[in-house]
């Protein structure tokens, strides 16, 4: 008999974690699992790519009608006869102004944002909250299943999240799973009382998959310049990141002439305050913000460099991407790197300043034979993780 699961994700709409969910739902074996989803939204670039076996459960009217704006909410809510729920949908409001970060306000307002979320009436052999912060939350709360396993796919410590509210609901899952041995040593640490129940799955992802993909724009996506480099980074336009980073040292590639264009793939709240810190710096003609590409193979190959400035990660899978196809790589020293990259023989590491970043990238573009010597390494290399699926099945039991 099929065993019944449940993965609960926020959205499928952009970053690594969703690219990872699909990559592991394209993996797994369907003659022996029925696969719900349970997302809090159901728009998103990802949403075409999930395989046609997957159910997605649908979301119930108390909570259509409490993520309405504001007003509007409050007047459905309580012309419904939900006054407590108008109560919740204020609180929430009052909570996302009030808190800054970002972490502890996820965290302060899934109270308010619970009430409006009813159980799942179906009895799973194993729910996966596969995100950290509210995916499990609702893993632990709303879900009835044998099995309860939480998916952190960050550095916990740079989160910013309260350990002291994750500890109630990291005591209800059955397995913490995370995305490098460095992640898992840090959550470890954090809650040694859960330390037995951590375990590390690498991010899916298939080199035949994404070859296969890069090659199906053979155009120059670019539109470059002769004698042009073409930087990418991947990511969500989010402080984490550190694309603030990214454009303080394209101002110095400029200053020290080299020529260059700097794509970045990825949308967030931050566009805003990015767009406005390119134009100060006078680098409209070198940094563009492409916003989400559904597929953004053909932009990593027909890149030169790719770089990751982030300030921390977990495992980027946009990296692992990158191994695959071959790009020399510059990542700065976030607390995870060493995990992905190996100094010097996969890419370069360099220290999180504008200063170091610059050195390392005008270093690539002016010894070939350095980016050479990198590529040609990575392209030996067998990156493929799609056996990480038995380690799923394994927890599973």
């Amino acid at each position: 008999m099929k065993k019944n699961l449940l993965f609960v994700m926020p959205s499928l709409s952009a970053g690594g974690g969703e690219r990872s969910l699909v990559n592991l739902l394209s993996q797994i074996n369907y003659g022996e699992f029925n696969v719900d989803l349970f997302l809090l939204s159901h728009e998103g670039i990802f949403m075409d790519l999930l395989p046609e076996e997957v159910n997605v459960l649908p979301l119930n009217d108390s909570y259509s009608q409490f993520t309405q704006p504001l007003l509007s909410s409050v007047r459905q809510l309580i012309g419904s006869g939900s006054a407590g729920l108008a109560y919740s949908r204020l609180m929430f409001s009052v909570t996302n102004h009030t808190t800054k970060e970002v972490g502890p306000r996820e965290q302060g307002g899934w109270k308010y944002l619970a009430s409006s979320l009813n159980k799942i009436n179906k009895k799973y052999d194993a729910a996966i909250g596969f995100l950290e912060k509210t995916s499990i939350y609702f893993c632990v709360e709303k879900v009835d299943a044998v099995k309860k396993i939480g998916w952190v796919h960050n550095d916990y410590d740079k989160l910013g999240l309260d350990p002291a509210f994750d500890i109630n609901y990291f005591d209800k899952l059955d397995h913490i799973v995370t995305v490098s041995q460095e992640c898992a040593s840090i959550l470890k640490k954090r809650f040694p009382e859960q330390h037995h129940k951590v375990h590390v799955i690498h991010n899916i992802v298939s080199p035949k998959v994404i070859k296969h993909l890069a090659n199906k724009d053979t155009a120059d996506v670019y539109n470059r310049k002769e004698g042009e480099f073409v930087i990418l980074s991947i990511g969500r336009l989010h402080e984490q990141k550190g694309f603030e980073l990214a454009i303080q040292t394209g101002r110095r590639l400029v200053d020290n002439g080299w020529s260059f264009q700097w794509n970045i793939i990825g949308e967030g709240d931050e566009r805003e305050k990015l767009t406005e810190l390119i134009a100060a710096n006078g680098l409209e003609n070198h940094f563009k913000l492409l916003g989400l590409k559904p597929n953004p193979y053909p932009y990593i190959k027909q890149a030169d460099i790719y770089a990751q400035t982030s300030k921390f990660e977990g495992k980027a899978i946009a990296i692992d991407e990158a191994k695959i196809l071959s790009k020399p790589i510059l990542v700065t020293n976030f607390s995870t790197a060493k995990d992905q990259i190996e100094d010097g023989i996969e890419g370069l590491i360099v220290d999180m300043n504008s200063e170091a970043v610059a050195a390392g990238i005008g270093r690539l573009m002016h010894e070939k034979g350095i980016r050479n010597r990198l590529s040609e390494h990575l392209s030996l290399l067998q990156l493929g993780t799609e056996e990480e699926i038995e380690k799923l099945y394994q927890l599973l039991g």
